[in-house]
């Protein structure tokens, strides 16, 4: 069964632990605004919940660029073998999610408190953090796809698994942390973390075929579906 060897293998384990990581946060947000909006600058339940609005509108407009993003992608260079772009194709607009996602994050915390900084400047940093969230999942999920090929399930199910099992960790030890550390200390703890997962992305971007290339994992797979091709043709015949 190839989801084993896909599970804890690279290109899968460094997606899945950076993934992991940025979702966790994302779902950190969720116990973190409430402390900064409700509990420090005495919000009411209804407004605290339209201080998510920043990070809303960065996930729709992620979504509506999905066009252009995915001409650029389109217009890139084609692998001769497949016929289609690589995937450090998709790499490449993971990189801009892995900027974007620490500026809006560490601006969010930096600009939280006091009181006497403008409310919408918080949460106007939530449009790049909920920008670069959608641009990482979907693309880093695009890459996964285009690295494993017919296996991409296996590779799809273990980042999805890894990721969810921070998303619903971290928040657990979210108002406690904030509460003890201070939102702006606590924030830029994630932040920095965040920064420290940038380098992956560029990574697979700038050698992400020579890393599939060594993968051995990868290798197998294709020498199996290779395998099951020239039997199913072979039957044909």
């Amino acid at each position: 069964m190839a989801s084993y060897p896909v599970f804890h293998r690279k290109p899968t384990g460094l997606t899945a632990t950076r993934n992991a990581l940025v979702y966790g946060v994302l779902y950190l947000c969720f116990v973190a605004y409430p402390v900064v909006f409700s509990r420090y600058r005495g919000w009411g339940p209804g407004l605290t919940g339209l201080s998510f609005l920043g990070i809303g509108f960065g996930i729709v407009l992620a979504i509506l660029l999905e066009p252009l993003i995915r001409g650029f992608i389109n217009a890139q260079a084609r692998d001769p073998k497949t016929g289609k772009p690589p995937p450090e194709a998709a790499a490449l607009v993971m990189v801009i999610g892995s900027l974007l996602t620490p500026i809006g994050q560490l601006g969010f915390s930096w600009t939280s408190l006091p009181k006497s900084i403008h409310w919408s400047i918080p949460i106007l940093f939530g449009i790049p953090f909920g920008a670069g969230n959608t641009l990482s999942f979907v693309y880093s999920s695009n890459y996964l796809a285009g690295a494993y090929g017919v296996y991409a399930a296996s590779a799809l199910a273990s980042n999805a698994v890894i990721r969810s099992i921070f998303g619903a960790a971290l928040p657990l030890a979210g108002t406690k942390m904030y509460q003890s550390l201070t939102p702006q200390l606590a924030g830029t703890l994630c932040g920095v973390f965040e920064v420290a997962m940038i380098p992956i992305p560029f990574v697979f971007w700038k050698y992400g075929q020579r890393i599939r290339d060594k993968s051995k994992t990868i290798r197998q797979l294709r020498e199996k579906n290779e395998g099951r091709q020239l039997v199913d043709n072979g039957d044909e015949r």
